[in-house]
């Protein structure tokens, strides 16, 4: 599978590099943990080994706008279960001059490469939540939707705002609802989840102009129309670090690096990060990671 993405990216002219694992920043994003390393010769304050390598190949963009890839291992804390390992393999790259739709029929085509000819079919997020549960996501208020949640989910004691409901109705009823070998693209999602991507009205409501790609009901891939802004880009580091000292998790540095890179200039591009660990999975039709880990977290 490795030799198949290095000649699908090979063929377009896509040029691999390779990036530090071990940064002085992590993400600030409250739904991901980094783990970080505070002892040793050469550390004199915390570095963070990655989630993605998605900072630093958007440094290399804005100093050389080539089309770029990476194989690489990442690593996410708090995450074990049967499609999470702490440690897994993650395939990102970036196009300049494409959209985030251009991009999709990108993704389309490595994936079919690597699991065969699927059917390749398209959601609007809106459309899907209003197909499977019936109801506007964008427009539902957070009471709305735990009130949808209890209806189909045992969900106890748990609170929080409308993402968390729609981060649980996504992955508790609409998922098993894409549980086959299609290829499903969900796009368009709620401006509240942009994460690095850009925003854009549409039909009367905010939404960030990112995807997310499942097969078999597995989520494989997520994309963005990169957000280039500089002032913007720190004012949502600014808003993840609010909503984590909200919600007591620790405190990590804005990237300053990435800041002064977008401050430089970003061309205009999309990019997507997608796990080969869970591609693999798919292509090879078992349920737990760790069936395709030569050693899993347990035994590493």
């Amino acid at each position: 599978m490795l030799a198949t993405i290095r000649g699908f990216f090979s063929q377009r002219d896509v040029l691999e590099v390779e990036t530090p694992l071990l940064c002085s920043a992590g993400v600030t994003d409250p739904s991901i943990e980094p783990f970080s390393v505070r002892k040793g010769q050469s550390v004199a304050r915390a570095r963070f080994l990655q989630t993605s390598p998605e900072y630093c190949m958007k440094r290399l963009l804005c100093a050389y706008p080539y089309p770029i890839y990476q194989i690489t291992h990442a690593f996410r804390d708090g995450e074990v279960g049967a499609r999470h390992n702490p440690e897994f393999t993650l395939l990102e790259w970036y196009r300049p001059g494409f959209d985030h739709h251009q991009l999709m029929d990108e993704v389309a085509e490595l994936v079919q490469v690597c699991l065969g000819q699927r059917v390749v079919k398209q959601h609007r997020y809106r459309e899907l939540f209003d197909a499977v549960l019936g109801v506007d996501p964008m427009r539902a208020s957070a009471q709305q939707l735990q009130s949808l949640a209890h209806e189909h989910v045992d969900v106890s004691s748990m609170s929080g705002d409308k993402d968390v409901w729609l981060d649980l109705l996504m992955s508790h009823v609409i998922e098993p609802y894409l549980n086959d070998d299609h290829l499903h693209f969900v796009y368009d999602y709620p401006a509240s989840q942009a994460a690095l991507a850009q925003v854009t009205c549409r039909d009367g409501v905010w939404v960030a102009q990112r995807f997310e790609l499942y097969v078999q009901g597995v989520e494989l891939a997520n994309g963005y129309l990169e957000l280039a802004d500089a002032q913007e880009q720190r004012d949502r580091f600014t808003a993840d670090l609010a909503l984590r000292s909200a919600r007591d998790l620790p405190q990590h540095p804005p990237d300053e690096h990435l800041l002064q890179a977008l401050q430089a200039g970003l061309p205009p591009c999309s990019g997507v990060a997608l796990g080969l660990d869970r591609l693999l999975m798919v292509a090879l039709g078992v349920t737990d990671v760790r069936d395709v880990l030569s050693f899993a977290w347990e035994s590493s």
